[in-house]
């Protein structure tokens, strides 16, 4: 059988990527034995095409016959199993591309690998909202939620859901610049005021915090990106992944721990205080 194992790892890339078709076909017969036919109805190619491919596939040793199927050596699945993950990555960063310059950066300890799973939500131009619809139906279905950053759009888009939450019983902490909080608290009074009454609002003023924001949830941890020139949230990006999630504790404790004092809880309503 002729040998693949000259030339570089890249000509065997270049082999798979450059055919959909073959990377459909060893991601199948990776997953269980396939046909000639079962191969034939998922890449939608020819006899022939089928025919060069799986020669190509037992060439490398990616494959072995048994009868009328055909099924992925070890070799097989690890190299189908390494192509799934590139593709997955590629997703990501393409869903990213016109939005990672609002995203934290690696020196905040942030990694784009935190959110390889994660739900993406961005801004499009025909449904802006996009990323506060998906805000929402997160705090719809948490019964605590955190947050720290710079996002009053986030808050601004939806504050009558937000403040009923938390009416209704779900507890939030708050750490927002003061700006955003006075004009909350101006601008719909009532609302912010009943939220208070409630005792499930804690809030903390500071003016040094991160241009983005982050949300913990119950389950689900969010990354939103704000763009400060046009005031609007470009990107939500929620996970239920471990390293996220510890990242995001981290951060929040951290801007926590070097606050005084509350500054707003339903005794004191009235003032705030700054460090």
């Amino acid at each position: 059988m002729k040998s693949h194992t000259q030339g570089s790892p890249l000509d065997d890339i270049v082999f798979l990527a450059r055919s959909e078709p073959r990377v459909i076909a060893l991601a199948a017969l990776a997953r269980r034995p396939q046909s000639r036919a079962d191969l034939l109805a998922m890449t939608g190619v020819s006899q022939s095409t089928i025919g060069r491919m799986l020669r190509a596939f037992e060439e490398r040793n990616w494959i072995r016959r048994d009868g009328q199927h055909y099924e992925a050596t070890q070799l097989g699945v690890f190299i189908a199993a390494g192509m799934r993950k590139l593709i997955d990555r590629l997703e990501t960063e393409r869903t990213l591309r016109d939005v990672w310059q609002w995203l934290p950066s690696d020196v905040s300890g942030f990694a784009i690998e935190m959110v390889a799973d994660a739900a993406i939500t961005v801004a499009e131009e025909d449904d802006p909202y996009r990323p506060v619809y998906r805000f929402k139906s997160l705090l719809q279905e948490t019964d605590r939620f955190r947050f720290v950053g710079f996002d009053l759009a986030l808050f601004e888009l939806c504050k009558d859901e937000f403040c009923q939450q938390i009416i209704d019983g779900m507890r939030a902490e708050i750490i927002d610049p003061p700006s955003v909080v006075v004009h909350i608290r101006s601008t719909y009074p009532e609302r912010f005021a009943e939220a208070l009454e409630s005792g499930n609002l804690t809030v903390w003023l500071r003016d040094d915090l991160p241009p983005y924001g982050v949300g913990i949830f119950d389950d689900r941890t969010a990354i939103t990106g704000y763009d400060p020139t046009s005031g609007t949230v470009k990107v939500l990006i929620d996970t239920d992944a471990p390293e996220a999630r510890e990242w995001a504790e981290s951060l929040y404790e951290t801007y926590q721990r070097e606050l005084p004092t509350l500054a707003l809880k339903r005794a004191e309503r009235a003032t705030a205080h700054t460090p």
